[in-house]
């Protein structure tokens, strides 16, 4: 599968799309990128007069790519299951975040695979800012599977 073809199976649409682009994937993890446009809603209300992007936000960032991107890739790979109707729960996340990310900013979402067992998995996550600063990092983990094997 193409890393195209496999953001087009992400369950998700704009505005609540966070992945641009696919760099890598592997049986071990992903990379990818997202640029957060200046006119996403959440800026006008956080904060008033300096708008940052929401912890929340990063966090869904990194399991949109580290996590979910990931995932549909190790279930297309195994062959036992489809990748239509894509069902997606997160399960856990613990995030430390560091730097601030502003309107108009690239960033590059790293995952390490720590597991993935009884369609379960789990990820150590890194978001870098386009100077390579290390924005946030943390593990993420959910349940994901393919609508045919539930």
């Amino acid at each position: 599968m193409t890393k195209n073809k496999l953001i087009q199976k992400l369950p998700y649409k704009t505005p609540f799309l966070f992945v641009e682009e696919l760099l890598e994937i592997n049986e071990n993890g992903a990379k990818g990128t997202y640029t957060f446009s200046k006119n996403l809603d959440f800026y006008k209300g956080h904060f008033k007069d300096n708008p940052v992007t929401p912890g929340v936000i990063l966090t869904e960032c990194c399991a949109q790519i580290g996590l979910v991107c990931l995932g549909i890739y190790l279930l297309e790979n195994d062959g036992s299951a489809t990748t239509e109707n894509i069902q997606i729960g997160m399960s856990s996340s613990t995030m430390e975040f560091l730097l601030p990310v502003y309107p108009e900013e690239k960033v590059t979402v790293t995952s390490k695979k720590l597991y993935f067992r009884f369609h379960k998995l789990k990820c150590a996550v890194k978001m870098y800012n386009s100077q390579g600063k290390l924005v946030c990092k943390g593990e993420i983990a959910g349940m994901i599977k393919s609508g045919a094997n539930g």
